[in-house]
């Protein structure tokens, strides 16, 4: 397909025959073909490396290096055995590393995936919504306040509308829209009849027709937005590169120290000296642990998209295990998003109560007990006509039910329409629309003019009770007729509504000024003030979600504080905020309250108050900060334009995936991909869990690996045999670092693991109680490990049966060690800390069954210098594993003791 040049200069009109469309949109077949000529609008992915290339990249790492060059030497000495162990953990950590990498670039590609952005738009005549990559050149798009332009566009219809184009063109402000063309020779800024793939809605609607995807966009000539995948790093994980870095350095320098020692001090023979220095040097770095680390966060990320909360910038997993205050959006995030009218309220006292669930347009309308019939209450004929005409919704009957095409709350007005009229899910449709005031929130209410099948124009409004009632001059009485409009009557009705938790609209109806009906002039707010009649209030229920009820009390549980932030009235706030449980629901802070307040007034009213009614975006982002100077760690939620420095500002953003606008999406650094508060809340029992599964690896790893060691050193520097040989050692690393550690990745949630508090802001990683736990187990192993090589040398066992029963010491060991690890916050002595994960016994019975054949088969014996280990000594070194078990939860069981006790104090 040619693509259309110059579509700014041209009118709609001309547009949309150039390009082949009518303005009822394509056909699906058209679209088909159009695609596959096309292709799909999206922008190529960034250019990765191929698979040997990312593989051979695995060995440019400094500990590789060392390795290689050992192997080299060992060679040199023609000490094959030794050559081919090195090398084989090197191979070992590259495929690790390269294995790594591919589910890294798997789970941000399917993140992407499940961010990719939906448009609404017309086919065939109806008004349907597909993925943005669906689109082709000539579909028709209507867009709204909030929205990212999906494609380039020339616009058919425009209605207030401004787009901030500062992605493309560096305009500070929003850019006023129009359809009237603009000059073939037009800058790109001066554009004004198009909107630009990439940009953002600001205010308004609009429907144009697509003249550009994909990189055929003005914005496609630039860069790819989407094209780079994000890389898996942290502060976190460069903190422990850096620790590992360091680490690596000095232990090179150790073993250069003790090389010298031992060859010039003490005289021993260079080449069993040099592999026991590369012995330690292996044992001692824990070069596997940034790769198990970077694991344990994808395996985070896959576990939070597994809950509905998607990832887009890994640091956020670190931060949620820290979260102390979450301030969540109220519609849809705490309750249903399934508005439901509940009431209607007419003049003279009469209140209706509306049954039904969802969006279903079916169910009786109540007065007094009893069905409401339309012929005597005529008002309810009245309420069908604005909520069926004053509305662009649009119900479907799905498979899992009634679904919304459009604002919930209007989804609900239909379906009040289809109820009172008993007509389904299209009533009013032989009424014809003629013009239209789109909501905006400067003016707060929507009209519409349309045609009735009997000629009459008619005018209908609906919007916020105060914007109305101030359009109207008189009300209407439930049997017919007018009286004089009485504001005193419905301010208390609002109220009432309000305090049941109700969402409250006004409705309107009018004849259409002599003006219009003569001239056909375009329809005006000027024109409304004095020309309307109130119909009367309808109150909607969005009921919490029974999740999230029980998500709120798991995070009191968790010493996270939940604070509500909405835009409807207080006394909705407050209704909502007591069902849900919040703690002091009796308390609501209003937009108008804060606006009145300093910074450090704000700061100790927000840390009191739990529910913020009427609020802006603008009052969102002071809360955000208010919180954070008093030291709380801050996840916030959002779903508009303006909620974007808000969701940056703190310390985890979290925008709605199904509402939230794009601009919101991309400043957040998580999605929910179902609205749901319970998602949050799993979100942050997910953060914790990986950042208790890393403090595992590095507990497990740093005192296996010092006491792996201490070992070569002490026996260096006493001049001792070696009990365990530089190949063994070798093995251990090798069998233990791609089983065992990686292993801890894979754990789930603890037991009370949302019963702790949160950690402190800022907390290091390395502790004083994690250096204390290295001190510990790491001597306990030196211990053990000369412990049992001594006793096989005073029971006459071969040197070499006494390195093997070392050896296989050591093993033990860091497998009981692995089952204490498990449970940090914990006891250990439960059949669910022994009964271990499926990942768990895997790796342990690959670990056992590896140790055996080294043991016991003749050929590995040989590579290995090992014999066999007589049955009692082999039950003797697994007592030995148990016994240190015992101490280890013995001294983790008084910390837990003395720690429960200083917190009871």
């Amino acid at each position: 397909m040619t693509q259309l040049t110059t579509p700014h200069a041209r009118s709609p009109e001309e547009c949309l025959e150039a390009l082949g469309v009518s303005p009822v949109g394509l056909s699906e077949a058209e679209v088909a073909r159009r695609r596959a000529e096309t292709g799909p609008n999206q922008l190529p992915a960034a250019k990765k490396h191929g698979p040997i290339l990312r593989f051979l990249l695995q060995f440019h790492n400094v500990l590789i290096y060392v390795l290689l060059g050992a192997a080299l030497v060992t060679a040199t000495l023609q000490h094959w055995v030794d050559t081919g162990v090195i090398l084989a953990v090197v191979l070992v950590n590259a495929v690790i590393g390269f294995i790594q990498e591919g589910r890294a670039e798997q789970a941000m590609d399917a993140i992407r995936g499940m961010l990719a952005p939906r448009s609404t738009v017309l086919r065939d005549g109806q008004r349907q919504s597909c993925d943005a990559t669906e689109l082709v050149e000539g579909d028709i798009v209507l867009l709204e306040a909030g929205d990212r332009v999906p494609a380039d566009l020339r616009l058919l219809e425009a209605r207030g509308l401004k787009a901030e184009e500062a992605v493309l063109t560096g305009e500070s402000v929003p850019v006023d829209k129009s359809v009237t063309a603009v000059p073939a020779d037009a800058a790109l800024g001066d554009r004004h009849s198009m909107l630009f793939s990439g940009t953002l809605i600001a205010t308004g609607t609009t429907r144009g027709v697509v003249t550009a995807t994909g990189v055929r966009t003005e914005i496609g000539r630039i860069s790819g937005l989407l094209s780079e995948v994000e890389v898996l790093t942290t502060p976190l994980v460069y903190q422990m590169d850096v620790f590992a870095r360091w680490l690596s350095v000095f232990i090179l320098l150790l073993a250069g120290t003790l090389l010298a020692y031992g060859y010039f001090v003490g005289h021993l023979e260079f080449s069993g000296l040099f592999m026991a220095v590369v012995g330690l040097s292996v044992a001692a770095i824990p070069e596997g642990l940034p790769a198990v680390l970077t694991i344990t966060l994808a395996v985070g990320v896959r576990a939070m998209a597994s809950r509905n909360a998607i990832v887009r910038r890994l640091p956020a997993i670190e931060t949620l295990g820290s979260v102390s205050v979450i301030c969540s959006d109220k519609t849809g995030t705490l309750t249903r998003n399934e508005m439901t009218v509940s009431s209607l309220v007419a003049a003279d006292g009469h209140v209706y109560s509306v049954d039904g669930n969802g969006y279903a347009p079916a169910g009786a309308v109540r007065w007094r007990e009893a069905d409401a019939d339309p012929a005597e209450h005529a008002v309810l004929g009245e309420f069908a006509g604005a909520a069926g005409l004053c509305n662009d919704a649009v119900l479907r009957n799905t498979d899992p039910g009634w679904t919304v095409e459009g604002d919930p709350m209007e989804g609900a007005l239909v379906a009040l329409a289809g109820k009172i009229t008993g007509d389904g899910a299209e009533p009013f449709a032989d009424w014809t629309r003629l013009d239209a005031i789109p909501f905006d929130a400067a003016h707060r209410y929507m009209a519409v003019l349309h045609r009735a099948p009997d000629g009459r124009r008619q005018l209908h409004v609906k919007g916020a009770p105060e914007a109305v009632l101030a359009l109207c001059v008189a009300q209407r009485v439930p049997g017919g007729g007018r009286t004089a409009l009485d504001p005193n009557y419905w301010t208390n009705m609002i109220e009432a509504l309000a305090g049941e938790g109700q969402r409250v609209l006004a409705v309107a109806v009018g004849e259409a000024p002599d003006e219009i009906v003569t001239e056909g002039t375009e329809l005006r707010m000027q024109d409304l003030p004095g020309q309307l009649t109130l119909i009367g209030l309808i109150g909607l229920i969005d009921p919490p979600r029974p999740e999230a009820i029980a998500a709120v009390a798991e995070c009191h549980a968790a010493g996270i504080d939940v604070k509500m932030i909405t835009g409807d009235h207080a006394a909705t706030a407050r209704a909502i905020g007591e069902m849900i449980g919040l703690d002091n629901h009796s308390r609501v802070l209003t937009g108008a309250d804060i606006e009145t307040m300093s910074d450090a007034e704000l700061a100790e009213a927000a840390v009191s108050t739990d529910i913020f009614a009427r609020t802006s975006p603008e009052h969102k982002l002071r809360l955000v900060t208010a919180l954070q100077s008093r030291g709380l760690t801050v996840a916030m939620t959002g779903d508009g334009v303006n909620d974007a420095p808000a969701l940056k500002r703190a310390d985890a953003g979290i925008a709605m995936g199904r509402k939230g606008s794009e601009a919101a999406k991309e400043a957040a650094e998580l999605v929910l991909a179902d609205d749901n508060f319970a998602s949050i809340a799993a979100a942050v029992r997910e953060g914790r869990t990986v950042y208790d599964n890393i403090k595992k690896v590095v507990s497990w790893t740093l005192p296996t690996n010092a006491g792996e060691a201490m070992t070569i050193i002490l026996a260096l520097f006493t001049g001792m045999a070696l009990p365990i040989t530089a190949v063994q050692i070798l093995w251990i690393n090798l069998i233990t670092a791609v089983t065992l550690g990686i292993a801890l990745a894979f754990e789930p949630s603890e037991q009370g693991t949302m019963r702790r508090p949160p950690r402190p802001r800022g907390e290091a990683l390395l502790t004083p109680g994690l250096i204390w736990h290295i001190v510990l187990v790491s001597t306990l192993i030196l211990i053990a490990v000369f412990g049992v090589y001594a006793y096989a040398v005073d029971q006459g066992h071969s040197q070499m049966l006494a390195q093997t029963m070392a050896m296989n010491t050591l093993v033990v060991l860091e497998i009981f060690h692995l089952f204490f690890i498990r449970n940090i916050y914990s006891t250990s002595l439960t059949w669910t800390a022994v009964r271990g994960t499926p990942v768990v016994w895997a790796c342990v019975l690959g670990v056992t069954g590896a140790q055996l054949g080294i043991t016991y088969i003749p050929l590995l014996q040989t590579i290995f210098g090992t014999v066999a280990v007589p049955l009692f000594d082999g039950a003797l070194i697994i007592g030995i594993g148990a016994v240190f078990f015992a101490l280890i939860e013995a001294e983790k069981q008084m910390r837990l003791a003395f720690r429960a006790r200083a917190s009871t104090d």
